[in-house]
C-alpha cells in the first residue's frame, strides 16, 4: 500500500464547502476503497478456509444437500465479490488517473452522497438512470 497524499483527521468527511475532489477527499476515497477491498480479501481468505477445514461429505444425505445449498450459495456471493474487487480495482485507477468523482458520460460531478453511498460509482444518478432506461429499452425491443 502506497503513502496516503495527504493526512487525514480520523473524523473527516469530505464536504461540499472543499474543492471537489481535493487531495482530502481523493485520499479519503482511497482509503475506503482499500479497507472495502481488504474486508472483502479476508472474508473470501476466511471462506477457503472453511471449505478446505469442513468435510462436505456429510453421511445424511439431507446434511450433504444441505451443505451444498450452502456453499453454492456462498461461492455465488464470492463470485459477485470477486466482481465487486474489479470494480473497486478501477476506482482506485480512476484516482490515480485524476478521472474519480466525474461521470463517465456527462463529465460531470458524481455527488459527495452517491460516492459515499457507491464509492465505484461511475455515473452520476440522473446519467446511471437514463443508462438503465435505454438498456430496459433496448432488451424488451
Amino acid at each position: 500500500m502506497s503513502k496516503p497524499w495527504v493526512e487525514l483527521p480520523l473524523d473527516y468527511r469530505p464536504s461540499a464547502n472543499e474543492k471537489f475532489m481535493s487531495p482530502r477527499q481523493l485520499e479519503y476515497f482511497r482509503q475506503r476503497l482499500l479497507a472495502w477491498k481488504k474486508q472483502i480479501l479476508g472474508e473470501a481468505e476466511a471462506t477457503l478456509n472453511v471449505l478446505q477445514i469442513e468435510q462436505l461429505g456429510e453421511p445424511d444425505l439431507n446434511d450433504r444437500a444441505s451443505n451444498e445449498t450452502d456453499w453454492s450459495v456462498e461461492l455465488r456471493t464470492r463470485d459477485r465479490q470477486r466482481k465487486l474487487i474489479a470494480k473497486i480495482d478501477a476506482a482506485l485507477r480512476r484516482i490515480d488517473d485524476g478521472d474519480y468523482g466525474y461521470c463517465e458520460m456527462t463529465g460531470e460531478p458524481i455527488s459527495l452522497r452517491r460516492l459515499e453511498a457507491r464509492p465505484i460509482a461511475t455515473m452520476t444518478l440522473e446519467a446511471q438512470e437514463r443508462h438503465e432506461r435505454q438498456e430496459k429499452v433496448s432488451r424488451s425491443g
